[in-house]
């Protein structure tokens, strides 16, 4: 059976039962940063979230985080405080970004609801809450991924670490560092960015001037697409392998394929590379509701929501129902099969993809299959 039959009758299942066992329909608010740097991944998890919640019988709304930590606590407030009756909310699609996500914790413990996310931030799943889920691999498992393929599959020696100083560009050099020393090969040179830095020479000249034989990237889009194009201008052709944000397609537009030749990245899926007929499925139902292509981010936030839909499906009628079946049951996705691994990290396994150089779609050429052996 395809996935979108499957979605067409879990909606018809969740419409029965709004109508029937509800006085108002369960509530998931849908908290995302849809402005601001962070606009292009942003949008991709808003997209995943509504596709998964159209027709599902689940009332949603969409609040714009953007990038502040204090916006995304007051729409948090808003979304269980606004004069409806706060039993309604089961759960809360949380926003992508890590500082924002380190704010909200605090309040989805006072409020006791869960919130699914595909932040990529280590440190949101390490603070004790039981109410953190995340749908992306984080970057314990991610980094890994991009450590082994640097050194084990290209051959690096010396590599170069560009990151981002935001929370998830900090947490994601910690998390090279820690893996390529443990392969015995440390960077070379690690070099912080902000995300308001647009020209990349300064950053490149070191990296070039250190003799680095691969250069990792663990940036958001935009700076990600800066360093790649900067980088083949002047004539770095070192092996790049990016981080999540260079597999998304409006990444990729903002290159010419001719750029993107020898770029990797990792992942923790791409849906537009793979050929199943479940994620075909997912992938028109997606270009047909959005106009555009989807993304990892976009299937993790997907997965997530229909893991509560699921949830909702076995009887979950409250939050702390709700928060029982994400901590103690697997469920099948679209990108991986998804379990808690007692702190609400539920995606264990990441992919690599590379681009050949004459097409803006990229081949996945390694799989990492539950790297955190939970599975």
């Amino acid at each position: 059976m395809s996935a979108m039959p499957r979605v067409i009758t879990a909606a018809a299942f969740l419409c029965a039962l709004a109508t029937g066992a509800q006085a108002e329909p369960l509530r998931i608010p849908v908290l995302v940063p849809i402005t601001g740097f962070l606009a292009l991944e942003g949008t991709s998890q808003k997209n995943g979230a509504e596709l998964a919640l159209r027709g599902s019988g689940v009332d949603f709304d969409v609040d714009d985080t953007a990038t502040s930590p204090e916006i995304a606590v007051n729409a948090f407030e808003r979304a269980l405080t606004s004069g409806r009756n706060r039993e309604d909310v089961v759960a809360v699609v949380a926003p992508m970004l890590g500082t924002q996500m380190l704010a909200l914790v605090p309040l989805a413990d006072e409020f006791a609801v869960p919130m699914v996310t595909v932040s990529g931030t280590a440190r949101i799943t390490e603070l004790g809450s039981p109410n953190v889920f995340r749908f992306f691999p984080g970057d314990v498992v991610v980094k890994a991924a991009h450590a082994r393929f640097a050194v084990e599959e290209l051959g690096a020696k010396r590599p170069a670490v560009i990151f981002q100083t935001t929370a998830y560009g900090q947490s994601g050099r910690a998390e090279l560092d820690r893996n390529l020393t443990a392969l015995g090969h440390p960077a070379v040179i690690a070099e912080g960015l902000d995300v308001s830095v647009k020209d990349m020479l300064p950053v490149l000249s070191k990296v070039r001037d250190s003799g680095a034989d691969a250069l990792l990237l663990h940036l958001h889009s935009g700076p990600t697409a800066l360093v790649v194009r900067q980088a083949r201008a002047m004539g770095l052709n070192i092996p790049i392998i990016a981080g999540s944000a260079m597999h998304q397609p409006e990444t990729a537009a903002l290159l010419e394929p001719s750029e993107l030749a020898g770029v990797c990245a990792e992942s923790g899926a791409s849906p537009i590379s793979e050929t199943n007929p479940d994620m075909l499925a997912f992938a028109d139902a997606y270009r047909a509701a959005f106009d555009r292509e989807p993304d990892a981010f976009a299937l993790g936030q997907y997965d997530g929501v229909r893991m509560l839909l699921a949830a909702i499906r076995s009887g979950a009628k409250s939050s702390a129902d709700v928060r029982e079946y994400l901590s103690t049951q697997r469920y099948q996705g679209l990108a991986m099969t998804y379990a808690s691994d007692g702190k609400g990290n539920m995606a264990h396994s990441a992919v690599i993809l590379c681009y050949a150089g004459d097409s803006r779609v990229p081949a996945i050429v390694k799989r990492y299959e539950n790297l955190t052996g939970v599975l």
